[in-house]
């Protein structure tokens, strides 16, 4: 309740920060030229201004990445510093040198560093590979004296991802992510506690197949709480230190955030029908969504819509294998009618469309435009183990596109509203490939095509895509060593059996699917007489984010699936 007072007074803007746990100091980073060692700030800002000033606009670059997600390289990158408040002292870098960002580029926070409980380390996650950054997934962690010094690389025999480091309330363990496999941005995120007297690494939990998102220490530093994906879910866990025993603590639903308190959790928490609201356990719960207090009530207008109702399924897909889905009735839904289907594809594709909230690929605006909805968790996704998600890579167009065949059918026989013959596939990134893929691979399912961000020629995206790891090891191969690896399952060598009706939907700055890939769905469609619209947003990236853009997004989505297969039940 008291009035804010600005701590800091810097030349250049802070980005992700953590107080130190004895008060008397910040960690932060800036965007610095890692050239100006040893005046990292003064230096940058200098440089800025030569720019600043002069009139030419070009810019030579010597290495990749030359730009990243939504943004030209710049040069900078995201470096730590060190204050301590209440006085004038300046900053000290604790990365002064370093060809790497801390926070990472383009999605980490905070989470990519932490301060030891006496506030005297600093421990942080870093790619430091050089002309190697657009193919290399080896993230290495650091401990660093916080007054600067001598950095030490504590992770260097690992050669793929190492991440979120967090001390222990005692000080004595490190506890961090890592991954095995290098190269592969999907693998496993296994448990790793460091005794940081010793050096000794165990893996904690190894035969837990879940890949660790979210990761704290409880207070009395007996445990790990750890959320992660499990079948269609995303619940909070208990980790025991000693045993490595795995016990949940939630149920359904999506946990977002959570904060350990006193008596228990608050946390926030999301579904299929609600976006995240804050709640707080019941006092000794044994599962936090148990009789849980809801604080929040955010988005009151929400109340006055109706939302279709839910359910989770699964049927055998690829290889026998049990696969997961999910299908939602429209909310006008009335027994004994038949309604249109968006049939939604995830993008990732290691990802998942679960219970859980989303303001993008939201399953709710189609059930409440009165469309009913099926959504397929195929081979590659996560929640299900790491075998499944590792059946997708070099398969893209035949092991998902079964899953997504046997899960419709299962879907068209076993829930008698769903109406077969009023059908659209929908899906963005992946998604989006799979569209393409569907449009000359599965005929006679759909009466119209959604094709958001996708995938048109995979030989082209392997060399004009940012983050060059993943189509190297999607495809098994080098693009230039091995280009032909990259047409087996290439949309685009099968454009020339097109015919069903596609809406193509793409971005201008979206750099990890170039813009050229969707100008290359529409011109295909053009080029077979397909009927097609081309829907391009000039100022959003890989998503639409935009409120009115994601208002036209949605608009033009809903007007062409009424074009095609109507809408409401009959």
């Amino acid at each position: 309740g008291e009035m804010a007072a600005q701590v800091t007074t810097l030349p250049l803007d802070v980005q992700a920060y953590r107080i130190t746990p004895d008060g008397k100091g910040l960690v932060f980073a800036l965007a610095v030229f890692p050239e100006c060692k040893g005046n990292e700030i003064a230096c940058t800002v200098e440089k800025m201004e030569e720019r600043k000033a002069s009139k030419a606009t070009g810019m030579v670059y010597d290495k990749l990445f030359v730009r990243h997600w939504d943004t030209w390289a710049d040069g900078t990158r995201n470096h730590l510093f060190y204050l301590p408040m209440g006085g004038n002292a300046a900053p000290i870098s604790l990365t002064d040198g370093v060809d790497g960002d801390v926070p990472s580029k383009p999605f980490g926070g905070s989470e990519d560093f932490c301060i030891a409980p006496d506030s005297k380390t600093v421990y942080y996650s870093v790619r430091a590979e050089g002309a190697k950054e657009p193919w290399s997934t080896n993230f290495d962690i650091w401990s660093v004296p916080i007054t600067g010094g001598t950095a030490t690389n504590l992770t260097l025999g690992n050669p793929a991802w190492d991440a979120a480091p967090m001390v222990s309330p005692d000080g004595k363990t490190l506890a961090y992510k890592a991954m095995k496999r290098p190269g592969f941005e999907a693998d496993r995120f296994w448990i790793v506690l460091r005794d940081l007297a010793t050096g000794k690494v165990n893996a904690l939990a190894p035969e837990w197949d879940r890949s660790a998102d979210d990761m704290k220490w409880s207070k009395d530093g007996k445990s790990l709480y750890v959320v992660a994906g499990d079948v269609g879910k995303t619940p909070l866990f208990k980790v025991d230190v000693k045993t490595g025993a795995v016990a949940p603590l939630s149920k359904d639903g999506h946990i977002d955030a959570f904060f350990e308190t006193p008596k228990g959790f608050v946390y926030l928490k999301s579904g299929l029908n609600s976006p995240s609201q804050l709640f707080a356990s019941k006092p000794k719960a044994k599962l936090i969504d148990e009789g849980a207090v809801k604080l929040t009530g955010i988005n009151k207008d929400l109340e006055t819509f109706a939302f279709g109702k839910y359910e989770q399924f699964s049927f055998p897909g690829w290889n026998n294998e049990t696969v997961h889905g999910y299908v939602i009735k429209p909310a006008n839904y009335v027994e004994g009618r038949k309604y249109p289907v968006a049939f939604l594809i995830h993008g990732g594709p290691q990802g998942s469309f679960g219970d859980s909230w989303s303001f993008r690929w939201n399953p709710q605006t189609y059930a409440g435009a009165g469309y009913a909805v099926v959504m397929i968790d195929f081979h590659g996704s996560t929640g299900y183990g790491q075998a499944f998600t590792d059946a997708i890579s070099q398969h893209w167009g035949d092991r998902p596109l079964e899953d997504l065949q046997k899960g419709w059918a299962y879907a068209l026989k076993t829930y008698p509203f769903l109406d077969g013959d009023r059908a659209a596939a929908l899906g963005a990134s992946y998604g989006g490939f799979m569209v393409n893929w569907i449009a000359g691979n599965w005929k006679g399912a759909f009466k119209c095509l959604v094709s958001h961000n996708g995938v048109f020629d995979s030989r082209a995206m392997g060399y004009s895509t940012e983050e060059l790891w993943f189509s190297d090891w999607e495809n098994g191969a080098d693009v230039f060593q091995d280009p032909a690896k990259f047409d087996q399952f290439n949309p685009m060598l099968h454009a020339k059996d097109w015919s069903v009706p596609m809406l193509v939907i793409h971005s201008d700055k979206d750099y990890r699917i170039p813009l050229s890939q969707g100008i290359g769905v529409f011109t295909a469609c053009q080029a077979n007489g397909i009927p097609s619209e081309f829907l391009r947003f000039p100022d959003e990236n890989h998503w639409v984010l935009k409120p009115q853009n994601a208002m036209m997004w949605h608009d033009t989505v809903f007007g062409w699936l009424a074009k095609y297969i109507g809408g409401g039940g009959k």
